[in-house]
């Protein structure tokens, strides 16, 4: 189940709103009950559909700053991060006032003795005590607009740890200041180089060490603007910095390092606020596996969530998934600072065909478009390369052009085309002049063009000039050290851009109000009980999904009446509250044609059900529909996003091929039908070996009505199981022909 921390409305807060005479998106995101003066925006689930980017300007250039616990005292931990501190207020122009209650100064700066001592209010407090929650009041009485905690022993410890914690945010959340920690560095207070201009990247790490690599950009020429260690997340999390550096003009890219999410609705919205500026966000994600997950876990104290989950909703909203830190940086650092791409095509130019094809064929696994080059573009670039190299694509010049002044010309030719919106360069390793000479003339041209130049040094050395000096020193060439991470780096940016330049914000759409299928479906609901597949079958036509004619009889001659009112042939169903795998047990029974068969089948239906001991409210007599696609159509409960459709091939095929996508409310049609084309088995719903294609748009539809389902009925509805769901031929609808769905 989802607590309000999660942003679930909960049954009981839904009828104290309701009974209030309020729908639930007028009504604060809490348990309690709503106050006139509450103005929170709330989709029908009663979550919120945008989230207030915090003005978090004071916390990075605060104006003064107090140091709780400050220190000079030779061998103390305290002292050098405090001589840090000093030295960071002075490079951002801050005032900072040393507290401690035994001296009278530190470093030469005049020291209080408590909070209550400042001679000024202060933007930021830095806590460098063991155990910050007796100073959160003191730091609320003083209009303290921020702190950061570094001291550890929190949530990442274990219960009692997270019990201290919990206590720690309930009086952060009291005392109106916020918080940075506890479990956090000193990485929010390092120092960035200022002579580098162009987009930068913002850091947001949860653990700091794990931010170094993108840190070390700088001495690659890629600035960096600002650094979030989030650490264990009481108060300030990952989303809130997403949010706020979204908004930032200089941030040209968002990289982050998570190993938890507190809250994965305001993780969403900090998403979407980020795409719809605009400015990319990428991020490793840890938790992929098992154990991967449990580490995380035992670090920062938080939930993970399902990783599939989690890895549909950052594809949902745009949020670019990497697997590696190396990856991180060279992602983020192109995505920073290449400019929107002209075309989609990518080029392989090269002076050794062996690299040319090697990469060409890493490239198109990976999707990226590889055009054939024209005719008349090939026979141009045949005046400065032979005629017996290949220059469709990939283009091998032989070499030798590139140490005369037909390099240049060739790049020039290249770029030239309009198909072409990337020129990719692999030089797996320095061969002077010609190395030397090539990546002059594409640090030139890169110059003078619009379209993006990217260079693969393969030298393992990395201190060759040609490198270090001509490549590193272009702010336009984006230069990498393996194919892999080039690859990885071009398909997101051209991902990125093709989301940005569609996306609509699902919250702008997501209802706000209940459907009138709410009252019906709530009706049906049986809180801890699983309902049986009749009444599952009323809870989807509550929402307009078409099930099978049916009725549900008691006796042997009522189903034989029922199986002439549904007409022949039939299905017979065991239907009880209990009852999930009815097949296993022999409890259904197929394709009967007569009333003989009508009869025997009840008497063995329900003489198993007496056997199996399982109470049945009834037998199901059944409309038999044969010809279509199997699909399966669901809704489960994440313990970090709440309600979750998912989406996938039904059947037997469901248990072995797992073939499904997932998609977390809200969303659109759009989304709806990239969640089939996600599908291996989606060539099945376009028509396989002579069968025709099946309705998607009926499938579709169903997809949108169980959203809608999912998120008026909330925490209701833990589990929606429709399977198989059977999606006839193009325009003739989509069945549910059995459903599972259990109440919380």
């Amino acid at each position: 189940m989802l607590g309000s921390t999660h942003g679930t409305l909960t049954t009981d807060f839904r009828a104290r709103v309701e009974a209030c005479g309020e729908s639930p998106r007028t009504a604060v995101h809490s348990t309690t009950a709503p106050s006139a003066e509450d103005t929170v925006a709330l989709d029908v689930s009663g979550r919120p559909l945008h989230a207030d980017a915090p003005d978090l300007d004071r916390f990075f250039r605060p104006e003064s700053v107090a140091v709780i616990g400050a220190s000079d005292a030779e061998g103390r931990p305290n002292t050098g991060i405090t001589r840090q501190l000093i030295a960071w207020a002075e490079r951002v122009g801050a005032r900072l006032h040393p507290v401690h209650p035994t001296r009278a100064t530190v470093f030469g700066l005049p020291c209080v003795a408590s909070v209550a001592d400042l001679p000024e209010q202060v933007d930021l407090a830095v806590l460098l005590i063991a155990d910050p929650l007796p100073v959160i009041e003191q730091l609320a009485e003083a209009k303290v607009k921020f702190a950061v905690a570094f001291a550890s022993g929190f949530a990442e410890t274990g219960d009692e740890g997270a019990a201290a914690q919990a206590r720690l945010g309930a009086a952060v959340r009291r005392s109106g200041l916020r918080l940075l920690g506890p479990n956090t560095n000193l990485n929010a207070f390092e120092k960035f180089r200022e002579d580098l201009d162009g987009p930068a990247i913002a850091l947001i790490t949860q653990s700091g060490h794990q931010g170094r690599p993108v840190y070390t950009l700088q001495e690659l020429g890629i600035r960096l603007s600002h650094w979030a260690p989030t650490g264990n997340e009481a108060d300030l999390e990952t989303s809130d910095f997403i949010s706020y550096f979204a908004e930032q003009p200089e941030v040209g890219a968002i990289a982050c390092y998570v190993e938890g999410l507190r809250d994965g609705r305001q993780f969403l919205l900090a998403a979407d606020r980020a795409a719809r500026n605009g400015v990319p966000v990428v991020a490793v994600k840890v938790g992929r596996t098992e154990t991967g997950a449990r580490m995380a876990a035992s670090h920062t104290g938080k939930l993970t969530g399902a990783d599939t989950v989690v890895d549909a909703a950052m594809r949902q909203f745009g949020v670019i998934r990497v697997d590696g830190l190396d990856e991180l940086q060279d992602t983020a650092a192109l995505l920073a600072r290449a400019r929107k791409p002209l075309a989609d095509g990518v080029v392989v130019y090269s002076i050794s065909g062996g690299t040319g094809a090697h990469f060409s064929d890493l490239a198109t696994e990976a999707g990226l478009t590889l055009p054939t080059l024209s005719q008349a573009k090939q026979d141009e670039l045949h005046q400065w390369i032979p005629e017996y190299l290949g220059v469709s694509n990939p283009i091998d010049n032989g070499g030798h052009p590139v140490g005369d002044w037909r390099g240049r010309k060739i790049i020039d030719a290249i770029l030239a085309d309009p198909s072409v919106g990337i020129l990719i360069c692999p030089i797996t390793g320095p061969f002077p002049p010609m190395s030397d000479k090539l990546a002059q003339d594409l640090v030139d041209a890169a110059e003078q063009t619009d379209k993006l130049i990217c260079v693969i040094w393969g030298s393992p050395v990395g201190t060759e000039d040609a490198y270090r000096t001509t490549l590193l020193g272009s702010s336009r060439v984006a230069t990498f050290r393996t194919f892999g991470n080039c690859i990885t780096a071009v398909r997101a940016y051209l991902g990125h851009h093709r989301f940005t330049a569609a996306y609509r914000s699902p919250f702008e759409d997501a209802p706000r109000t209940l459907s009138p299928s709410f009252r019906k479906a709530q009706a049906l609901m049986r809180p801890g009980q699983q309902l049986s597949e009749h009444s599952a079958k009323q809870l989807l036509r509550a929402y307009g999904i078409r099930v099978p004619r049916e009725q549900l009889v008691t006796s042997a001659a009522a189903a034989v009446r029922a199986a002439g009112l549904v007409g022949y042939p039939v299905v017979m169903k065991a239907s009880g509250p209990q009852l999930a795998h009815k097949t296993e047990l022999g409890l259904v029974k197929i394709g009967l044609t007569s009333a003989s068969q009508i009869r025997d089948a009840y008497r063995e239906l329900t003489d198993i059900a007496r056997y199996e001991n399982v109470p049945l409210d009834g037998i199901l007599v059944c409309q038999m529909v044969e010809r279509g696609v199997e699909m399966v159509v669901g809704v489960t409960q994440d313990d970090l996003f709440g309600p979750t459709v998912t989406v996938g091939l039904g059947g037997v095929l469901v248990e072995v091929l797992h073939d499904a996508a997932v998609r977390v409310p809200p969303f659109g049609e759009d989304q709806a039908r990239a969640m089939l084309r996600e599908l291996r088995g989606h060539p099945l719903l376009e028509g396989v070996r002579g069968a025709p294609p099946a309705d998607v748009d009926a499938l579709v539809e169903v997809i949108l009505r169980v959203q809608r389902m999912a998120m008026e009925l909330g925490d209701e509805l833990s589990e929606l199981d429709i399977n198989p769901l059977m999606v006839l031929p193009r325009g003739q609808g989509a069945v549910a022909l059995d459903a599972l769905a259990i109440c919380h």
